[in-house]
């Protein structure tokens, strides 16, 4: 899935439970992404912006091209067992669990069935041994028609429990 929508579900799940909660969650549903091809993707600004004038933007670049760091930094912020290590750590320190923490977790979960496994497949049991799913093909325009379709129902569904709700 693409890190905007990554984020808008984190935002929809995670983030309507306390006022003011929306940003950590949308943020902390983007992270995975953000932290593992962030630092690339800011030294490759021009190659980008030339791919998104292409055909090309929407498929994937050469895995050749990827430094090692990504894939290491991929595998820890797309595990499960890590977001796990994370949160309980989390806990100890405030004695209580972070709701839009969630938000992450939903990530990997939501990437796990939306990434082949010819590039970046989902570690999600990283370090453990990681049974790869082949998945379907986030970028497929099908995919993305039905993915941001249902992330404008759930909004619309937001704004009119909460306009409802305010009324109550």
């Amino acid at each position: 899935m693409d890190t905007l929508a990554h984020g808008l579900w984190g935002g929809a799940v995670f983030g309507q439970r306390e006022k003011g909660r929306w940003t950590w969650a949308f943020l902390l549903g983007m992270a995975p992404d953000l932290l593992s091809f962030g630092p690339f993707f800011l030294t490759r600004l021009g190659t980008i912006a030339e791919r998104w004038g292409t055909r090309q933007r929407m498929e994937p670049p050469d895995p050749s091209i990827i430094p090692a760091y990504v894939y290491d930094a991929y595998d820890v912020t797309h595990s499960l067992v890590m977001w796990g290590l994370a949160g309980g750590l989390i806990w100890a320190f405030r004695r209580k669990w972070l709701w839009v923490w969630g938000a992450w977790a939903l990530h990997i979960l939501c990437d796990i069935p939306t990434h082949s496994t010819r590039f970046f497949p989902t570690p999600f049991l990283w370090p453990l041994d990681t049974p790869f799913v082949n998945g379907a093909r986030w970028a497929a325009p099908g995919f993305m028609l039905a993915n941001y379709s249902l992330l404008a129902l759930t909004y619309l569904a937001i704004v009119l429990y909460k306009s409802k709700r305010n009324k109550a």
